[in-house]
């Protein structure tokens, strides 16, 4: 694994755990005095705020791009549907995030960071399909991530509940709808 600096430094790491639902991991490098971002408070964030996603999409690195939160708390599925996915209560945001934005931060107008810039609903209709945005980028809440990641540090990896349910995700109505049990699940 290396990290590469948005000046080009390129630095060894290694890897302390990952929680693939989540597409989180935690990296150790051996190199002091790096700048640091300031990490907000997802609970405290607003629909209408302005944000940035910082990324680099299709390789673009460095890319940012501004709008604000449409919603929060949006249950969104990310990963593959057929493996090991997951369900976050995730930020909605009209900033466009790309293949390749993935792991960035989305950043306050204070320059927090209030999201792991995680997700996109497509057009694409298959696999083969470039996906690419419409507008509706998901990120996870900084304060779910800063969870798993301290999880990691900790235990070397991470944990989260199990309820071996299958959710309708067409189901617009108050709560959950669930349409069958995971076969040897929870």
């Amino acid at each position: 694994i290396t990290v590469e600096l948005l000046n080009g430094d390129t630095i060894p790491a290694q890897i302390v755990g990952r929680d693939i639902a989540y597409d989180l991991a935690v990296l150790r490098v051996n190199r002091g005095n790096l700048p640091t971002v300031t990490v907000g408070d997802s609970s405290k964030i607003s629909v209408g705020e302005s944000v940035v996603a910082i990324g680099s999409p299709l390789g673009l690195a460095g890319t940012v791009t501004s709008e604000i939160i449409s919603a929060k708390d949006r249950a969104v599925t990310a990963g593959n549907r057929t493996s090991e996915g997951s369900f976050i209560n995730a930020l909605q945001t009209d900033a466009a995030i790309n293949p390749g934005n993935s792991g960035g931060p989305l950043v306050n107008g204070q320059g927090q960071m209030v999201g792991v810039n995680s997700a996109i609903a497509s057009l694409a209709d298959s696999a083969s399909s470039q996906a690419g945005s419409i507008g509706l980028g998901f990120s996870i809440p900084v304060n779910q991530a800063m969870r798993v990641a301290r999880e990691i540090i900790e235990t070397g990896k991470s944990t989260r509940p199990l309820m071996g349910v299958n959710i309708d995700p067409t189901f617009t109505g108050v709560g959950a709808k669930l349409i069958g049990l995971t076969t040897g699940g929870a």
